[in-house]
């Protein structure tokens, strides 16, 4: 079943809200008093050694856009990063992940965001990436991409690039590419023009927004990832595993490109 506009309308305007309930948990907590801290917690050691750190702010942004969900939509399922997977096989699906740039957040740099995506029958259709303390909710489905700011939205289209020799290129941190991963990236940035690190996924939204032409990262999971793909998409732009096939709920390895030419020239890099 294809979902009609009106529908994909009332869905955006709902993870809009979610984005600003979000951001009413989070804010209290971002760049408290001295001497207040932040809620930050201590999640053990990661899988690969390093601080994987977690604050209030992640739990309960989750759980309140997770509370919101089960009043507005009952039988919708949720996968957050935070509280797991509730009914992932349901028609519709909510993917979350409250705080994505945690490090930023605890560092007070305000690059961190909220990840909103939205599944219909496994497809990602709604997409939401939202930096409260700036203001802004970047928005996207099939029906286009925009960015809301206070009352205005803005329309977003990414920008034509002929080459990567021409790209401004972001991925969070160049640390995370091991072995022939980190060949594949020193080959990438060495041939762009410019590369910025740390913004996460605010990263993704400067390339629907035109600013930036792409973004490479590895090991992503479906809650990096979900809320991506209809705001590049709606905003002309293209998203896939780095051998150019469809990411899917997995994650993985994934590229971001505005204009098709720095895309086919990543995947001949990447593949």
């Amino acid at each position: 079943m294809t979902l009609a506009d009106v529908e994909l309308s009332t869905l955006e305007t709902f993870a809009l809200e979610l984005a600003h309930a979000a951001g009413e948990v989070i804010l209290p907590l971002f760049r408290p008093d001295p001497g207040v801290g932040n809620g930050l917690e201590d999640k053990g050691p990661a899988k690969n050694g390093e601080f994987d750190p977690v604050t209030l702010a992640d739990k309960g942004a989750e759980a309140a856009i997770r509370r919101l969900v089960a009043e507005r939509y009952p039988d919708h399922g949720v996968i957050g990063e935070e509280y797991g997977e509730d009914r992932p096989d349901a028609e519709f699906v909510w993917v979350l992940d409250p705080i994505d740039g945690t490090r930023a957040f605890i560092a007070g740099l305000p690059l961190w965001t909220t990840l909103i995506g939205l599944r219909h029958q496994g497809r990602p259709v709604v997409g939401a990436i939202g930096q409260s303390y700036i203001g802004e909710v970047f928005l996207g489905s099939r029906r286009g991409s925009s960015l809301v700011r206070g009352g205005d939205i803005y329309p977003l289209r990414v920008r034509t690039c002929a080459s990567l020799g021409e790209a401004l290129i972001a991925t969070t941190d160049q640390n995370i590419f091991k072995g022939q991963d980190a060949e594949r990236w020193a080959t990438v940035r060495a041939k762009a023009r410019v590369a910025r690190f740390g913004c996460d996924a605010y990263a993704y939204a400067m390339v629907a927004m035109g600013a930036m032409d792409a973004v490479i990262e590895t090991g992503l999971k479906a809650w990096d990832i979900e809320a991506a793909i209809p705001l590049i998409e709606g905003a002309g732009g293209f998203i896939s595993h780095w051998n150019g096939d469809t990411i899917g709920p997995n994650g993985g390895n994934m590229l971001i490109a505005g204009d098709e030419r720095v895309r086919d020239e990543l995947i001949g890099l990447l593949a």
